[in-house]
């Protein structure tokens, strides 16, 4: 059901507030009070005339109207504490309380309130004595040559005097002769700082913030920024001086930290921040905050929305403004120009006819209204700031000349306006700039601190023949000073394989090093070498500190565990190879070993010699893409708890970083009773122990006699894999295996026990001709005894003995159909389906249902004369094998409102994006054309409206280079076989279900 809403306010903010909420399909009607004539019967627009100022009248006329929602555009009203008010007789609200909007309402608190949280701005000292404040203009060691009235001044309280004796005079102005009356009892004087004004919103709900399109006001009220200030004469957004790096710092070093001040002063700020910012050499500092939507920059922000910015307003309210971040039109941009009454910003004249608006609005440009009213039905002037002409093109030098078309179109007596709106940012696009490495992708500062943070852990390697110490081109390494005599030089190289993409999941970068050192320093062990150093390749799209610091701490301390030094390395930031978040690393390893000492011994090899086991810590670093299409395909995920006590998650236990085996097994294979050693990396058992026998010997193994970890028996039983495969994809609990003969076997074994878990697990036998080299006995015995791995999925408790019936309605293939069949086969699913609907006869999607063995019926909608008797047959089926959910997949027809109604909260549907964005059909033709980097698919409830019930469970997709639709829609079709399944089983377990109002409630 449509709601109404009430704009507070009577300028052009508040018109182009009304104007973007009355797009909304949730709203049937939005009042403004008191409203222009732009905002009088416009659409779904029209005035009120309640009192805004007497707020126990205004919470009445909320009530009698059914308003869902109070918007609050000006300043006055909310330091008047209209939301406070309204809140408490029950009226929602978007806005701050009066004490969250002193940061507004009072520089002074302001001001104290940015240095107790270090957020940067200009010195200042408030004033309540004049001649105070005048001693302070004439001594500051900066220029103090701004003064502000302390209180709200209608955005016209500052003035930035060109001397002292200037400044000395605004302050007598103010505070003796009450330029801006109360406003100005006390003063603010400030440093005057140089640089590039702007302007920075955001919406937030106290935690979240969510950042606005940078804009620019041009207060001055003449071309060149001559003339008076005023309240503004035009705004342009967004703003190319501000880049993404500098608008990621202005976001968390006064953003964030603005917000997060506040909560933690017990003030918790909702709605709209702005900032008004002076870039500055020494980086962004603060001028002011205003608590709402600046005027004239909201009607050049707002045409910039994307997204519903009723369904915004309310995430903010709701505080989930995380789950529903605002998307923006970043192809575009927008110019208004302010066009003001003669006279201005002091005394001018009123009653003026407007004339030219239907032509400006015929050139494709957003008329704003401010000081307007209806005269005799035509619009006159009513106030000091007229019209916003509004034009939004692709870029802004087109947008200011369209706007200034439409400034020209408009005519009322003495009308002024500027023309060089914007012509900062032209200036800034015209000039000939070289481009940088760093705009290209590359931040240098950023590689060079990452070495700064990582040389003390590659000096902490140091060992005898290295120093470890990074920086030059190249590392020595003194094989004399290690003790080598006749050395031969083995070297290994290898990586870590889709592992890291569990890792990068989830975001646990610490132990993927030690990986990455163990498959290198484990293989020259086959040599007999002793690692001596190790050098890495860390590869990304755009470098994250943090992130390369921790992956490289775990590589350092990975050395010190193999005994070699981490000599140096390489970091490579390539952006347009890799996604943001994800990374490749490399590893390389030398070591040595004595001429005579050097492993296999091939020719001792003999029939009879005993093979033994050194046990994995469980998957390593091989079979990665296996494993993890396992885990896609399961009902689990990478946070899903394991184990009884369920204080380990799946991730971190397929993350058990791979064993080092050099410093504990070295003694041993230089004891000269080793014929053979064989990492088991990727091949498995079966092709890596071959490695290092002679071409006319095998082995057999017995997986009875050793302990196979518990992971291997769950993806064993999960993935129904063939004993094969598991031997050729996986270690099965065996990390590396040792060649002896049987006299000496039980004394190695005890030699190797001293460190690592090892046991006897087969013998060497000779090859019979077209016979294996590796056979394993026994392996689906152990995988079964050792079944005893719990885990377990988010949504907790016993499976129910009785599952939600579940109708899955079609209308071809049955698109998820089979991915939703799969998953509620699954013995700990909490949903089974009991019957699939088709509207059309002999589908693909009735034959997938029958031959899974689910009863099918098909309901021509042809047969029906209405949606309703359709939708009624379909019921009395529903009925007939007692159905308790239904899930829509690629069911072509529109649910009437009667049946979507009946079973509210029970319908469930799946959409190519992530809504609340690209509704509708041709979703992803939709996310082509507006550009963005990332889509993906929503299961959500099915509502009366298309596409808007409350969202159960989304998936995000990357948008590639080069992406068409077929291409991205077989990757959005990947991630929905995954979601659907997911949303299904949390609905179908209690865990989620529709609560008040139509939103999602967790259990």
């Amino acid at each position: 059901m449509a709601d109404r809403v009430l704009v507070i306010g009577s300028g052009g903010r508040e018109h182009a507030l009304a104007w973007k909420l009355a797009q909304s399909p949730h709203i049937k009607h939005v009042y403004v009070a008191p409203g222009n004539a732009g905002t009088a019967d416009n659409g779904k627009i029209s005035n009120s005339a309640v009192s805004v100022s007497n707020h126990a009248a205004l919470a009445q006329f909320c009530r009698d109207q059914e308003i869902k929602l109070v918007v609050v555009g000006p300043e006055a009203p909310l330091a008047a504490g209209i939301v406070d008010d309204l809140t408490a007789a029950g009226v929602r609200c978007f806005g701050p309380t009066a004490k969250a909007a002193q940061l507004e309402s009072s520089k002074s608190f302001t001001k104290a309130f940015l240095d107790r949280h270090g957020i940067p701005t200009a010195r200042w000292k408030s004033f309540t004595d004049t001649k105070a404040a005048c001693d302070f203009i004439n001594s500051a060691n900066f220029p103090a040559l701004v003064v502000k009235a302390s209180g709200l001044a209608a955005g016209k309280g500052v003035v930035v005097a060109s001397n002292k004796q200037e400044a000395c005079k605004a302050v007598t102005e103010i505070m003796q002769d009450k330029t801006f009356g109360t406003a100005g009892e006390t003063v603010v004087v400030e440093e005057l700082l140089e640089g590039e004004e702007v302007s920075c919103l955001c919406f937030t709900d106290g935690i979240t913030i969510a950042p606005m399109p940078p804009a620019q006001d041009h207060k001055r009220l003449m071309d060149g920024d001559e003339g008076p200030n005023t309240g503004g004469m035009g705004a342009y957004s967004p703003a190319p001086q501000i880049s993404k790096d500098l608008l990621q710092k202005i976001r968390d070093t006064v953003l964030q930290k603005t917000v997060d001040g506040m909560r933690k002063e017990g003030v918790p700020y909702f709605g709209v921040l702005y900032a008004g910012l002076m870039i500055t050499k020494d980086g962004p500092k603060v001028l002011e905050f205003n608590c709402r939507f600046g005027d004239p920059e909201c009607q050049v922000i707002l045409p910039l929305l994307k997204s519903d910015l009723y369904e915004v307003m309310q995430a903010v309210i709701n505080k989930k403004l995380s789950s529903s971040m605002p998307a923006w039109f970043e192809d575009s941009a927008a110019v208004t120009v302010v066009m003001a009454s003669e006279g201005y910003p002091g005394t001018y004249p009123k009653g003026l006819e407007i004339t030219g608006l239907p032509k400006a609005k015929q050139l494709g440009l957003e008329v704003f209204h401010a000081g307007t009213a209806l005269k005799d039905g035509k619009v006159v002037t009513s106030g000091g700031r007229v019209l916003t002409v509004t034009a939004i093109k692709e870029d802004l030098m087109t947008a200011l000349q369209e706007a200034n078309k439409g400034v020209a179109a408009i005519h009322f007596k003495g009308a002024i306006y500027r023309k060089d709106i914007g012509y900062r940012a032209i200036a800034f696009l015209r000039q000939s700039r070289g481009l940088t490495y760093k705009n290209s992708g590359v931040d240098i500062a950023a590689g060079n601190t990452l070495v700064q943070k990582i040389k003390p852990l590659a000096a902490a390697t140091s060992r005898s023949g290295c120093n470890a110490e990074l920086g030059g081109f190249a590392g020595l390494f003194d094989l004399k000073a290690a003790g080598y005599k006749d050395p031969i030089l083995v070297s290994g190289t290898d990586g870590v394989g889709t592992k890291l993409k569990i890792a990068q999941v989830c975001r646990k970068h610490d132990t993927i090093g030690q990986d990455l050192v163990a498959m290198c320093v484990n293989d020259i062990l086959a040599q007999g070498a002793e690692p001596l150093f190790f050098l890495d390749y860390f590869a990304c799209g755009k470098l994250e500190v943090e992130v390369a610091q921790g992956v490289i701490a775990g590589i350092a301390e990975a050395c010190k565990k193999a005994g070699c030094a981490l000599l140096g390395g390489e970091t490579a930031e390539m952006p347009g190879m890799y996604p943001p978040g994800e990374y490749d690393l490399a590893g390389f390893a030398v070591g040595a070993v004595e001429r005579g000492e050097m492993l296999p011994q091939l020719e001792r090899i003999a029939d009879g010699d005993v093979v033994i086991g050194v046990a994995s810590s469980g998957v390593h670093s091989n079979g990665y893409s296996l494993v993890r299409k396992i885990v896609e395909k399961s009902s689990f995920d990478f946070s899903s708890p394991v184990g009884v006590s369920g204080d380990q998650t799946l991730g971190d236990l397929l993350l058990t970083p791979t064993k080092i085996y050099s410093k504990t097994l070295l003694p041993v294979l230089r004891s000269g009773h080793v014929k053979a050693y064989a990492h088991i990396t990727g091949g498995g058992l079966l092709e890596n122990i071959p490695r290092v026998l002679p071409e006319s010997f095998g082995v057999v193994l017995d997986a009875l006699t050793w302990k196979i970890p518990e992971i291997f028996c769950w993806l064993h039983k999960e993935g129904d894999l063939s004993e094969e495969e598991m031997t050729r994809t996986f270690n099965c609990g065996i990390g590396a295996v040792l060649v002896v003969q049987k006299e000496m076997a039980q004394q190695v074994l005890k030699d190797v026990q001293k460190h690592e878990t090892a046991w006897l697990i087969g013998k060497v036998v000779p090859l019979q001709k077209g016979s294996d080299h590796v056979k394993v006995h026994n392996l689906l015995r152990a995988l079964q005894a050792n079944r005893s791995l719990s885990v377990r999925s988010h949504i907790q408790g016993k499976i129910q003995s009785n599952k939600v019936k579940v109708a899955v309605l079609i209308s071809g293939t049955g698109t998820n159909l089979e991915a939703l069949i799969n998953s509620t086969k699954k013995p700990n699913s909490f949903a089974q389906i009991v019957l699939v609907v088709s509207n059309k006869a002999g589908v693909e999607g009735l034959r997938k249902a029958e031959r899974a063995g689910i009863p099918t019926r098909v309901i021509d909608h042809k047969l029906y004369e209405s949606r309703t008797e359709f939708d009624s047959a379909v019921d009395k089926v529903l009925e007939e094998f007692s159905v308790e959910l239904i899930c829509l997949a690629g069911f072509m027809r529109i649910l009437s409102g009667p049946f979507v109604k009946k079973w509210e909260g029970k319908i469930l549907n799946i959409h190519p994006s992530l809504l609340p964005s690209f509704k509708g059909a041709n979703a992803h033709k939709l996310v082509l054309q507006a550009g963005v980097r990332v889509t993906g698919c929503t299961v959500h409830f099915v509502a009366e409206e298309v596409d808007a019930g409350a969202i159960i469970f989304q998936e995000a997709v990357p948008v590639k280079i080069g992406d068409t639709v077929e291409t991205l829609s077989e990757r959005v079709k990947e991630a929905e076989h995954r979601a659907f399944p997911a949303a299904l089983q949390l609905v179908a377990s209690g865990a989620v279900q529709v609560g008040e109002a139509g939103k999602i409630s967790w259990k």
